[in-house]
């Protein structure tokens, strides 16, 4: 009896230290190196690749921004804001309604077909609302001319890019709104459009809010 006591004592005592020394190194040195390493090689990525703008964190480079006006009286959906360049939609995204006292990022695509007929309609209206919006007194939009992502979300709904092509389309409206010549903005759109990953990878991309940043920068000093 008193050899099992002491059997059972010592395997209790070894599994204790085993899950004492497995916490020390797993949980506490183990994420300290890491977190280490991460801040030490890249830490502009390990802090959420975050954008700065007159010293204060505006957002991420890797999650996209809408640019909307304030709601009206009795409007359910915000107009988008035509002085800065628009994003991709946001279709699909849901809302918050687990803790309505906060307002959360909710990533998430339609999961609709390509043959369903509300998918089908709302890239209708967001085709009509791009020709619409982007054609002022001198240049017109057509609908041929308009980039597939300028009408349809992503997976993440979230994505901070857009086409070269979609911010293009985009320049004549900004620089209306803006009091900007066309030439002033698409250097902005120039400077603000990045290659392919690598040389090779993806497309040639811009980066929503880092371009509206600069667009903010240079209205101020026109």
């Amino acid at each position: 009896m008193n050899n099992s006591l002491k059997n059972t004592a010592r395997l209790l005592g070894a599994g204790l230290r085993a899950l004492l020394m497995l916490t020390l190194v797993t949980g506490v040195i183990y994420p300290l190196v890491i977190t280490g390493i991460a801040q030490g090689l890249f830490s502009d990525k390990a802090n959420g690749s975050e954008i700065k703008a007159d010293g204060k964190v505006v957002g991420s480079s890797l999650i996209g921004q809408s640019y909307n006006l304030p709601l009206k009286k009795g409007q359910e959906t915000p107009e988008p804001d035509l002085k800065w360049f628009q994003g991709r939609p946001q279709n699909g995204l849901g809302s918050n309604s687990v803790n309505t006292q906060y307002k959360l990022i909710l990533s998430g695509a339609t999961n609709r077909s390509a043959d369903n007929e509300e998918l089908i309609q709302w890239v209708k209206d967001a085709k009509a609302a791009v020709v619409k919006d982007n054609s002022v007194p001198g240049h017109r939009v057509e609908p041929s001319d308009v980039p597939a992502e300028a009408v349809t979300s992503s997976g993440s709904g979230l994505d901070p890019d857009i086409s070269r092509d979609y911010a293009d389309l985009q320049v004549h409206r900004v620089a209306e709104r803006n009091g900007l010549s066309v030439s002033q903005v698409r250097k902005l759109v120039d400077e603000h459009t990045e290659g392919r990953t690598l040389g090779f990878i993806g497309e040639p991309r811009v980066n929503v809010l880092e371009l509206n940043i600069a667009l903010k920068g240079l209205v101020a000093k026109s």
